[in-house]
């Protein structure tokens, strides 16, 4: 497996395995045990970078990544993140005060069955609280040991530079494909200047881009598409099947399926315009 390193030091696979989709969003979801060998067979696979959340499914997701990778810890690296007001069994809004934090951390670690958490996210940035006092209090965090790296999820350029002016931000995750191009308008560049590593998430348009999403498909209520306008408004879905199906030809051409395509756009385009000289 090729590795990459994130920030300074953080070395992970170089495609990592979002685990969000063995327990919502994306149904139908695995028996548990079938969860566990999946998650297993992928570290045999030379697997080592795994990222969940404190919400996704309550917390449940996050005890099954615990007990399936508590046998093969020391070879992994566990990304989770924080910054969500729970109440009554639900998700109400955002916290991401020091003392929320503070909790929530203790909780993650509790059910990932670990004592520290490689890479910890806020999964999305709380305008109540300022993005320094975070910041500081995952500093705190890293001196405790409980934390090794801090990130960012979906986060503004100009958030991300205040934050790490505080407490250095490993990474920054956000979605990135050849139908979603925001970090292209900024954050690419400041990672870059500032030796952040970038995680993109959905590469592959959340199935969109695999091919497999027709126009008139529709979506249970437990599934995520179910809730954005890019799917469930039929003029968007119309007009972007000509992406998908431009992806599914010159994958064809390729002999290759256009899952394999979708996440490398950006490479094959630099090879194709160096191959035409026009780079």
């Amino acid at each position: 497996m090729i590795k990459r390193i994130l920030g300074k030091d953080l070395e992970v696979s170089a495609v990592g395995l979002g685990c969000m989709g063995l327990s919502q969003s994306y149904p139908p979801f695995p028996e548990k045990e079938e969860g566990i060998r999946f998650l297993r067979r992928a570290v045999e696979m030379g697997q080592t970078f795994f990222d969940t959340s404190e919400a996704y499914a309550m917390g449940a997701n996050e005890e099954l990544v615990g007990e399936a990778l508590a046998p093969v810890r020391d070879k992994v690296k566990i990304a989770t993140k924080f910054g969500w007001d729970f109440k009554d069994g639900r998700i109400v809004g955002l916290d991401s005060r020091p003392e929320t934090i503070r909790k929530a951390v203790d909780a993650s670690l509790k059910r990932l069955r670990t004592d520290h958490i490689d890479l910890y996210y806020q999964h999305r940035v709380d305008r109540e609280v300022p993005i320094e006092e975070v910041a500081g209090c995952i500093s705190e965090l890293v001196k405790q040991g409980k934390i090794l790296h801090f990130g960012l999820s979906e986060a503004s350029v100009n958030t991300v530079r205040k934050a790490h002016a505080v407490c250095p931000v490993t990474a920054v995750q956000s979605e990135y494909s050849m139908w979603y191009r925001m970090p292209e308008e900024g954050m690419l560049d400041l990672c870059e200047e500032l030796d952040i590593g970038f995680v993109p998430f959905s590469p592959l348009g959340k199935g969109f881009l695999t091919g497999t999403v027709k126009k008139d498909a529709t979506f249970a209520d437990n599934d995520i598409r179910h809730s954005i306008p890019r799917f469930m408004e039929r003029e968007n879905m119309e007009h972007n099947q000509a992406l998908a199906e431009a992806v599914k030809m010159f994958a064809e051409d390729q002999r290759l399926a256009p899952a394999q395509i979708a996440p490398v756009w950006f490479k094959i385009i630099i090879i194709i315009v160096e191959s035409e000289g026009r780079l």
